[in-house]
């Protein structure tokens, strides 16, 4: 799965859905295989794509014309001609795109050949092919293990949240994005990968072998006194429509917990899809694209009336945390745990003269209040730890849950 601090992370790709085109998040932060973000779903991509950009590479939309370009932001013209002089001179034209990307201080903006991008579109039908390794970046570049995926050739191996990765196959990988990381992790199905690790001083070497691996993206169980559980790993394809279901078949007097702890994003229509469960149409957020003003709407029907609590964390990135914004802003949920991650910035795919892609960040997003999560994140309405269920079950009750 991808992780950034955690990744699985995901980032917003616009389109003008007036035009047909579909938006989608990518999940930037990716790792083990899978991709933990937000995208937007184009035919849908984050993979996935729909109208515009497909998955294994066809039509890419026409640039529009660079205008109003913030700081930490790549110049699209600019990374197009380092990728074409590169590719003129016999060099790759991927490298030379990010390392203009690099300079640029875009922080989001990464570059993938056809091939990477297939596989990381891929990812958001909630199967890929791994390890089962989240990572996360941390600031000195250090690559760590976020989470590893139960019943994976990680978790058989006895790797564990907090090993340090050091190399894989041999390639040094402190310092890389958990894109990069990702990339090296990723292969056929039963070839073998050798990771070095450290754990508490103490140098590992495994050498495991890629598997076909899934995750169920929306899982619901039963609390008792009246309480469903939903939980949200990522917004994945057909997420938004589990989330939909779960809330229809609930009982009478049922409170929800919608749980986004750990969620690294995923495709913004799923997310949409998601928050339309607990509303009945408006505004759930608001994104730009160089200066070009859009917003996202929720669908009809939802349910607007169950007590509703939002579980969140530092690991609640991008299209999560683009659902929790929406339900909080428009007063249909009490947000519950520690700050979200912060990941609020939109990115728009372009690809360039070699056939790579180029993931070049345009803008940010907004939550219905106004408020520009990028850096900042969600504060909850109520602070919780370790006990988080707890004091939503005490939220719920209050709300006449189980009364």
């Amino acid at each position: 799965m991808l992780g950034l601090p955690s990744i699985p992370a995901f980032c917003l790709r616009p389109r003008d859905l007036r035009r047909g085109a579909v938006l989608t998040l990518a999940f930037i932060a990716a790792v083990g295989t899978a991709a933990g973000t937000g995208c937007w779903d184009r035919a849908d991509a984050h993979g996935a794509a729909g109208s515009g950009l497909t998955a294994a590479g066809t039509q890419y939309p026409a640039a529009a014309p660079e205008t109003s370009r913030e700081p930490g932001t790549a110049d699209r013209e600019a990374v197009a001609r380092a990728a074409a002089e590169a590719v003129a001179e016999g060099k790759s034209g991927k490298k030379a795109a990010q390392e203009e990307v690099s300079r640029s201080g875009d922080r989001w903006g990464m570059v993938y050949d056809r091939g990477e991008y297939a596989a990381f579109t891929a990812d958001l039908d909630g199967r890929w092919t791994g390890v089962g390794l989240w990572t996360a970046r941390r600031p000195d570049g250090r690559i760590d293990v976020d989470r590893v995926q139960p019943d994976s050739p990680a978790a058989r191996a006895g790797l564990r949240a907090g090993d340090r990765l050091l190399s894989i196959d041999g390639h040094d990988v402190t310092g890389l994005s958990v894109a990069e990381v990702v990339t090296l992790l990723r292969g056929d199905a039963g070839t073998p990968v050798v990771l070095h690790l450290t754990r508490d001083g103490a140098d590992l070497t495994e050498t495991l072998r890629r598997e076909q691996l899934h995750t169920e993206s929306v899982t619901v169980r039963e609390l008792p006194g009246g309480i469903t559980v939903i939980k949200v790993a990522s917004f994945t394809r057909g997420s938004g429509e589990r989330v939909r279901t779960a809330v229809r078949a609930a009982p009478p007097g049922t409170g929800f917990m919608l749980d986004l702890r750990g969620n690294p994003g995923g495709l913004v229509t799923e997310a949409v899809t998601a928050a339309s469960a607990f509303l009945d149409g408006g505004l759930v957020a608001t994104y730009d694209v160089r200066g070009a003003q859009r917003a996202l709407y929720a669908g009809p029907g939802g349910d607007t009336a169950s007590p509703l609590v939002a579980l969140v964390d530092g690991g609640t990135m991008s299209a999560a945390e683009l659902v929790t914004g929406a339900l909080q802003d428009r007063g249909r949920a009490v947000a519950v745990g520690t700050r979200t991650f912060g990941k609020g910035s939109v990115q728009m795919p372009t690809q360039l003269p070699d056939g790579s892609v180029a993931e070049l960040t345009v803008g940010t997003y907004r939550t219905p209040a106004g408020r520009s999560l990028d850096g900042n994140g969600i504060t909850p309405d109520l602070a919780a730890g370790d006990g988080v269920e707890e004091r939503a079950r005490t939220v719920l009750g209050g709300l006449g849950v189980g009364s």
